[in-house]
């Protein structure tokens, strides 16, 4: 089984996750079988094939955390030191060579990206094409939009 990188801050989200799916939502959906069974009749019987539809998505969530969890490769951004190389879990001040925009990232696991908080996935193409370089250096972007041009300002561990 192929290890799965992800941050520690990520590794805590999922197993917060897990948590709560088996300890809230289980026991929800299980109560909510409980009840439309006793209302008699299953065969025609909506809030018990909704429930029972609820129960199969919460426990293929669940099935699918645990694997990621058991395949996961922690990092800790803190603990990296890959002499000043943009690497996973290392944050990226940008600046885009032709617009001028400047902009940080944070390179996380496929599960963990959200760009509006400023993380990008590690198989993202801005992340592909900086993952290796230093601060100082240029990198060739292919994105959806074109192909771009940006330097690279700073590389932080936090």
């Amino acid at each position: 089984m192929a290890t799965v990188p992800m941050t520690r801050q990520g590794a805590e989200q999922l197993k917060a996750e897990l948590h709560r799916l088996k300890t809230i939502e289980r026991p929800s959906v299980i109560q909510a079988i409980k009840e439309a069974r006793e209302k008699g009749d299953l065969s025609e019987n909506a809030e018990y094939d909704a429930a029972k539809e609820r129960q199969g998505f919460i426990e293929g969530r669940i099935m699918e955390v645990e694997g990621k969890l058991s395949s996961a490769q922690v990092i800790d951004p803190s603990a990296v030191d890959a002499d000043g190389r943009v690497v996973f879990a290392s944050t990226v001040e940008i600046e885009d060579l032709q617009s001028g925009d400047k902009k940080v990232y944070q390179i996380v696991g496929d599960d963990e990206a959200d760009l509006k908080l400023g993380k990008i996935s590690v198989s993202s193409p801005i992340a592909r094409a900086l993952i290796g370089k230093y601060a100082g250096d240029t990198a060739h972007v292919l994105a959806p939009g074109g192909e771009r041009e940006v330097e690279i300002i700073d590389v932080r561990y936090v």
